[in-house]
């Protein structure tokens, strides 16, 4: 597995193709969601990327303060359907939070999580921080990870 985080305009066309793949396979095709992906966040983000073999099976935007939220954030947080069962999942969360940490140091960060993976985001200390919303129909719920170590 290699591991890659880059800004929007560091990636390859190849590397753009693939994260927009895998994220219309999983959130449009196997979700069963119509929603606008290209949402003109991307532009500011960094994107940590996971390749086995010439492929991306694991994806991640981190999307600085003052986009999405007032914190830092992650989004579009996905796994391949044939890298599921790895532990790949809990590999892509902690290479993105290092990577964070690395950028911005241990600032507060804020999801909007879809609400079956609340325990898995609480296995990494995030907090949920509000009611359930639907989003593109989909239950999702805000989270907060703190450190209070600063």
């Amino acid at each position: 597995m290699i591991w890659i985080c880059k800004k929007f305009d560091e990636l390859t066309p190849r590397e753009l193709y693939a994260i927009m793949q895998l994220r219309n396979e999983v959130f449009v095709v196997e979700q069963n969601c119509v929603f606008q992906d290209a949402d003109n966040k991307d532009q500011s983000c960094y994107h940590m990327m996971c390749m086995q073999d010439d492929k991306l099976i694991a994806y991640a935007r981190i999307v600085p303060a003052g986009i999405s939220y007032s914190e830092t954030s992650i989004g579009r947080v996905v796994t391949s359907p044939s890298a599921r069962g790895t532990g790949i999942g809990n590999m892509l969360l902690r290479k993105t939070l290092d990577t964070i940490i690395s950028l911005y140091g241990k600032v507060p960060l804020k999801i909007g999580a879809q609400l079956y993976l609340k325990k898995f985001y609480e296995s990494f200390a995030f907090k949920q921080t509000s009611d359930i919303y639907i989003e593109d129909d989909i239950q999702h719920i805000e989270m907060m990870l703190e450190y209070n170590d600063k």
